[in-house]
């Protein structure tokens, strides 16, 4: 059997051709005409065809640590992708990775609603905003809210949401309470096929305790003194989980997903990660409220995210941010601490 591959990439139609041999008895007349033995050798051409819906997905958040493996993944998969930017000096590196750049602020309808348009699913996240002027919950509604009227305008039928871990709380979770009434919104769109991904605290998060190891030779927060482990999750495995999602694009209704990829007590944290840096034995202290609430402000934090990072802390500490998690808990990703302790040590070298 031959085989002949065929591909036609503008509609990304691929047909197989099969040139199939058999072997059929020849009949008295063929005979009479001169063909020879009493079997004759056929051949005839079977095409097999397998068309490959090409989707149109709109992506937000720019090209960060979750959205921009996203991107390639979609990509490699043969999709058309829309990336949602306020830079525009990211357009060239969207466009190097084959998608399409829209460049503009979240916080504007109209241009959310021109740049979701012939979207059939969407990968939305609230980008942080570290220098708001008013109350962090009044941002992430405003956000929310455009992404539901441009989701609407234009029919997506598939949204994944980033949200988080504590979510489930609705109130005394910090900056996670407005992921909260995002989750709450959303929900609202019933004809909306909605993956709700809840990661847990990010590795990347640790990254901002250099500096105490530096000049205090310890790791802490205000929590971290309880039995409880810190639930942690890599960027990398968060994408893996949004773009397999995004992909299948099997999930109908309104269903959670929890993501993590280790399970590990602040003080074993601090212990594997200092031994990485070369400072072993360093602890991991349980701050003061007050003192933790300083550090954020002398750190550069403005007093509303200071203040919505301070109870995100006092929710870890009691354990209720947690909660709901050890009741669904996930299989865990593939990044471990002690990997991810290799990008520490890259950044703290640097």
């Amino acid at each position: 059997m031959c085989l002949n591959f065929i591909s036609t990439n503008e509609n990304k139609t691929y047909s197989v051709n099969y040139l199939v041999r058999s072997r059929t008895r020849v009949s008295a007349v063929e005979k009479k005409q001169g063909q020879p033995g009493n079997f004759q050798e056929r051949y005839s051409v079977k095409t097999e065809t397998n068309l490959q819906t090409i989707m149109n997905y709109i992506i937000t958040g720019s090209l960060g640590n979750i959205s921009k493996p996203v991107v390639q993944k979609l990509k490699s998969a043969g999709h058309t992708v829309t990336v949602i930017t306020s830079n525009s000096g990211k357009s060239k590196d969207i466009e190097a990775l084959g998608a399409i750049p829209a460049v503009g602020s979240v916080e504007d309808v109209g241009f959310l609603k021109r740049a979701f348009a012939g979207a059939q699913a969407a990968y939305l996240m609230i980008p942080p905003n570290m220098n708001l002027t008013g109350r962090w919950a009044d941002y992430q509604k405003k956000v929310i809210v455009g992404y539901m009227d441009a989701v609407k305008a234009n029919g997506i039928s598939h949204v994944v949401f980033l949200s988080s871990i504590g979510a489930h709380l609705g109130k005394g979770a910090g900056p996670i309470d407005g992921l909260s009434v995002a989750e709450w919104h959303l929900n609202q769109l019933k004809n909306l096929n909605l993956k709700i991904v809840r990661p847990s605290y990010f590795y990347n998060n640790l990254m901002g305790m250099i500096p105490m190891i530096k000049h205090m030779n310890v790791m802490g927060s205000n929590f971290g003194s309880s039995n409880e482990k810190l639930i942690l999750t890599h960027t990398t495995d968060i994408a893996d989980v949004v773009a397999a999602e995004l992909l299948a694009l099997k999930f109908k209704g309104h269903s959670i997903r929890y993501v993590a990829s280790d399970e590990r007590h602040p003080k074993e944290i601090a212990e594997i990660l200092g031994k990485a840096v070369g400072k072993p034995g360093i602890p991991w202290m349980e701050f003061k409220n007050e003192d933790a609430l300083n550090g954020m402000l002398q750190g550069g934090l403005n007093k509303e995210v200071a203040n919505g990072y301070l109870e995100m802390g006092i929710a870890f500490k009691n354990g209720t941010i947690q909660a709901d998690y050890w009741k669904n808990k996930p299989a865990l990703g593939k990044v471990k601490l002690e990997s991810f302790a290799k990008e520490f040590v890259a950044v703290y070298n640097s």
